[in-house]
């Protein structure tokens, strides 16, 4: 499944984010501890602390936003092409099963584009560009609604065992009484 607002942090997300580690410094600043700062910016303690050491070391250039963690390998419009793919299934990529795996998205984009990428690397792509883990609704392709009413109709009334009469007796399976 796919979301729009996509995965990851977008520019607009780490430039925020950026604006909390720059207040954090006014507040260094006033010399208030890391605990009243974590909880007037809603942040931990341990980024609080962490954000101190790199002010000390390195000042503001120390908070600014480093960009995305890790630069793509594809390129916008080899992205759009591999959402077109993901988009029109397994079964047109060539694929006997409507089941995406991380291993055959690789191997898809190592086939289509010439680009290696590894399991996980191919997880972190996708949440990226949006998909989500999803499970399957676990019905076959295959599937006849219409075969599944008429078996449920005719077959089925006649292979159901019929309910015993509820008689007095024991639930042992013993007992004289339930033979």
């Amino acid at each position: 499944m796919r979301y729009g607002q996509g995965g990851g942090l977008t520019a607009e997300g780490r430039r925020r984010r950026e604006q909390v580690r720059l207040e954090a410094v006014k507040r260094f600043g006033q010399r208030a501890s890391s605990a009243v700062i974590a909880a007037e910016l809603r942040v931990s303690e341990r980024s609080v602390r962490r954000w101190r050491q790199a002010w000390l070391a390195e000042g503001t250039a120390g908070l600014a936003s480093r960009g995305q963690a890790a630069r793509c390998r594809l390129d916008e419009q080899q992205l759009a092409v591999l959402d077109a793919v993901l988009d029109a299934g397994p079964l047109a990529a060539g694929y006997q099963d409507q089941r995406w795996t991380l291993a055959r998205i690789r191997d898809l984009v190592a086939r289509k584009f010439r680009v290696q990428y590894t399991i996980p690397g191919i997880w972190y792509l996708l949440r990226r560009r949006g998909w989500t883990c999803q499970a399957g609704a676990r019905r076959a392709i295959e599937r006849d609604d219409g075969a599944i009413e008429v078996w449920k109709t005719q077959t089925w009334s006649q292979v159901k065992e019929r309910r015993r009469l509820s008689a007095a007796g024991s639930s042992s399976r013993t007992s004289p009484a339930s033979r």
